[in-house]
């Protein structure tokens, strides 16, 4: 088989000890199960952007071992649909960005072989996307059957107070201590997602190394002043 030049490296943090539940404990918990024991058929993961697929996908792949896959399609998509098959065989299948493929045929009749490859095998295969099987253009009706008859998991953003804290959970992650004041300002200027809150607490973090500074407001707003974002 053809190796391709595709490589995808799960992030180091992603792993469940790292993510803040908030609202989504229980769906937390059912990805746990999950990595520790494959089940046959389809787990649909949705939710808004920000809300944390990539990162339990990653998570899940992270507790699995290596006989997982994650496959954010988005990526895989230049290589051509036929290129889904190369990761067939696997235990876990954790494909996430659905919507960058989905109302495409050729990705479709990839994504059902899949499917069938999983249930064939007893494999666990879990779709991620921002929205549910129905709200999504499918043109392949077997596709979309068997994706809406999925166990459907849907992630809930976290709110101001969750977000604040998650961002203090990253932080203590990274061996140092987030001020409220700070973690605020952060939210006030920045897009709201976690994601974008995340790359820059990680961007902050490695200037403050650098400079030999505290994360201080002051200090941030110079940061973000130097990268136009200020």
């Amino acid at each position: 088989m053809r190796q391709l030049p595709l490589r995808v490296t799960l992030r180091d943090r992603a792993l469940f000890e790292s993510f803040l539940p908030g609202p989504n404990a229980a769906v937390v918990a059912q990805l746990t199960a999950l990595a520790e024991r494959p089940r046959a058929g389809l787990v649909w993961l949705c939710g808004p952007e920000g809300s944390g697929k990539t990162h339990l996908l990653q998570a899940l792949c992270a507790r699995a071992g290596e006989d997982a896959r994650y496959l954010p399609l988005s990526q895989l998509q230049p290589y051509g649909a036929a290129a889904l098959a190369e990761w067939q065989g696997a235990r876990w299948l954790c494909l996430d960005e659905l919507e960058a493929v989905v109302g495409q045929p050729e990705w479709e009749r990839a994504l059902f072989g899949a499917y069938r490859d999983c249930e064939d095998r007893g494999a666990s295969l879990v779709m991620a996307a921002r929205a549910a099987p129905p709200q999504l253009p499918f043109v392949l009706p077997d596709l979309a059957s068997r994706c809406a008859a999925g166990l459907r998991l849907g992630l809930q953003a976290l709110d101001e107070a969750g977000q604040l804290a998650a961002l203090r959970l990253r932080a203590q992650q990274r061996g140092f201590e987030l001020p409220d004041d700070t973690a605020r300002y952060l939210q006030r200027r920045l897009p709201r997602d976690l994601s974008s809150l995340f790359a820059v607490l990680d961007e902050l973090d490695a200037a403050a190394l650098a400079a030999q500074r505290r994360l201080t407001v002051p200090f941030i707003r110079e940061v973000l002043a130097r990268r136009g974002a200020g």
